[in-house]
């Protein structure tokens, strides 16, 4: 019905608003619907006896993983199409971070620290 509006201003400004209320709709049903399959993953990854502890990408598509499967840990090779077995690891020796620096950080203190980098150029 709004399509069939004249060329008016109005029916413009109308065909206009309409389009960006359904954007703005749109953008928050992504945003909502990002942030529950996110938590779900994340409380599914949290609730098993697999975790990965550390990741170090040693070439493209080529990563060095430390895991813990129960009480035991293990060094793997994880490449494109295969997943190798390295070792067992001592966990003694390990330096294990109590976070990998994401958890603890918010937007708002990213953002901050963005502003204050430009804000040092």
């Amino acid at each position: 019905m709004i399509l069939a509006l004249n060329n008016s201003s109005t029916g413009s400004f109308v065909q206009f608003l309409t389009v960006f209320v359904l954007f703005i709709f749109v953008l928050l049903l992504c945003a909502f619907t990002t942030r529950f399959v996110a938590g779900y993953q994340k409380n599914k990854m949290m609730s098993g006896n697999i975790h990965v502890l550390e990741t170090f990408k040693i070439a493209n598509n080529k990563f060095i993983q430390i895991i813990q499967i129960g009480d035991k840990t293990f060094a793997i090779g994880v490449g494109k199409d295969s997943v190798t077995m390295l070792g067992e690891l001592n966990e003694e020796t390990l330096i294990i971070k109590e976070t990998d620096g994401f958890e603890s950080m918010d937007f708002k203190s990213l953002l901050d620290k963005a502003k204050n980098i430009k804000l040092k150029k």
